[in-house]
């Protein structure tokens, strides 16, 4: 109803309906406005997810959302009603959904689009956006705390601490560090960094600062011990549970960019530039090593990654922003630009679509390759 109001009171004087909406008479419109304009085109007021009710997806959109509206008050009437919506509506839904994640692959299937053989598959989405997944918690918590450091709103600070007290439970693997889910399958990278950057963020936020604290190191140890991070100072996807040493998965670009804001994190909560030192050795090498010859980011089997792999190197460059804002880089800015330039110039279709291949050509967009390219955006509006 929201979205129909608005368009109604529209005349097709623009690209898109919500173009005439949020742009009035404004023509100076920045690409990362514009990208996400498009983005709300997938936005579904009665679930409160986007389309096609995606989950821990759409916890990503959210943030690309929250992190625009942190840096760019024009849509500010849209945003804040997002949020409000998503929280009292996300959490209602529950889908079947069946996950499975190995080395070298992470896959995500939606009843009734289920592989053969599997019968009895995991339920995501619940109250306090709580499920079988680890790392789908800690992608709505960093959510919540982006979205209350905005509104300072105390429930969704909440929000993120009930969601931290469920993870804590995934803690105690067989090699130790955190469950990727609660069928005790995998120990991933991203769950662990994950948990990481949520216990920094709350030590940063809430009260008992030094509970928080104490799992966020107690993690990153753990974490520098496993070996994920590999000799070039790329991150592999997890943990062989025969040696409970890196596992040589795939380096995926989120797990190169998560540890990032993790790591920014614990260097505001113990004013210790040596997690700044190991998070630029990250990022540096992330740039080198999975980006082509232009300088544009590029995710492992593009374009055929799927659905999950399709979001992944929005957030590498949200995080990335994290990190130039806590250390200023050149090489960063640079990065950062040319890939947004990239993604505007080389990959961007009708009505302003934003596509998965960011060195081009477009080809199509969903609200999953709009949100990780819009990521691109704000960060270099940032």
């Amino acid at each position: 109803m929201y979205w129909s109001l608005i368009l109604l009171a529209l005349a097709p004087t623009v690209t898109t309906p919500l173009e005439q909406y949020f742009l009035g008479n404004t023509t100076d419109i920045s690409h990362a406005q514009a990208g996400i304009i498009t983005m709300q085109e997938w936005y579904n007021e009665a679930t409160g997810l986007w389309n096609p009710n995606l989950w821990w997806n759409s916890a990503n959109v959210l943030t690309v959302l929250a992190d625009f509206a942190a840096l760019d008050h024009s849509l500010d009437e849209v945003a804040h009603h997002v949020f409000e919506n998503t929280f009292e509506k996300a959490q209602q839904n529950v889908f079947q959904t069946l996950k499975i994640m190995t080395p070298h692959s992470i896959s995500t299937y939606q009843w009734p689009h289920f592989p053969p053989g599997y019968i009895e598959p995991a339920i995501v989405g619940s109250a306090g956006f709580l499920n079988d997944f680890y790392d789908d918690e800690g992608w709505w918590a960093l959510a919540w705390l982006k979205i209350y450091d905005i509104t300072k709103k105390h429930r969704y600070l909440k929000a993120a601490i009930d969601i931290f007290e469920d993870m804590k439970t995934g803690w105690g693997a067989t090699c130790g560090g955190m469950w990727w889910n609660k069928q005790h399958t995998y120990t991933g990278a991203i769950e662990n960094e994950l948990f990481l950057a949520v216990a920094a963020q709350l030590a940063n936020r809430a009260s008992n600062k030094d509970v928080y604290l104490q799992w966020a190191l107690k993690e990153w140890e753990w974490f520098q011990g496993t070996g994920m991070i590999n000799a070039e100072y790329n991150i592999n996807n997890g943990v062989d549970f025969d040696t409970c040493e890196n596992d040589g998965g795939t380096v995926w670009t989120y797990n190169q960019g998560v540890i990032l804001g993790g790591l920014v994190e614990l260097h505001k909560a113990l004013s210790d530039d040596s997690y700044l030192v190991i998070a630029e050795k990250i990022a540096i090498a992330a740039i080198e090593n999975l980006s082509d010859s232009d300088g544009i980011l590029h995710e492992q089997g593009e374009p055929d990654c799927g659905v999950d792999g399709s979001q992944f190197k929005g957030i590498f460059m949200r995080n990335l922003q994290i990190l130039q804002q806590a250390r200023p880089s050149d090489r960063y800015e640079k990065f950062i630009n040319d890939n947004a330039d990239s993604i505007w110039l080389n990959d961007r279709g009708n009505g302003n679509q934003l596509g998965l291949v960011w060195s081009g050509p477009f080809v199509s967009a969903d609200a999953i390759t709009q949100s990780s390219a819009c990521d691109a955006l704000v960060a270099a509006l940032g």
